[in-house]
């Protein structure tokens, strides 16, 4: 069992920065992929940005690539989105997700979720 908790969402301005967090519980953290996803006020949620057990393999959405960065500490048992040039079609609601096995983009393989942070982006 994984329990997560996300953090250090907020409201910033377009052009700003933010880190997210995502804090774990368990042992175990190390051997989860952890993903990163968001919903937007009326829209499905999407893929944003996915990271190994082991930290060597990022994954992106298109739509976040060169901007995002996906990072994990498994010795603090944390992931971390650092969120670059923010712009208004970031702003969502973003949750983080658990996964054993290999890091995918696909919600729905994800077996432990988050609260999820409001990130807020003002033109």
């Amino acid at each position: 069992q994984v329990q997560l908790v996300e953090s250090g969402g907020g409201l910033v301005q377009a052009g700003g920065s933010l880190r997210l967090s995502c804090a774990a519980s368990g042992r175990t953290f190390s051997s989860y992929a952890l993903g990163w996803f968001r919903r937007a006020p009326g829209k499905e949620r999407e893929f944003v940005a996915a990271i190994s057990w082991s930290g060597v393999s990022t994954y992106y959405a298109d739509s976040v690539k060169g901007r995002f960065t996906v990072s994990r500490e498994n010795a603090k048992n944390t992931v971390y989105l650092q969120m670059n040039s923010l712009n208004s079609e970031d702003t969502a609601v973003y949750y983080c997700a658990a996964k054993t096995g290999a890091a995918q983009a696909v919600g729905a393989a994800y077996e432990y979720w988050g609260q999820g942070t409001q990130v807020t982006v003002s033109s």
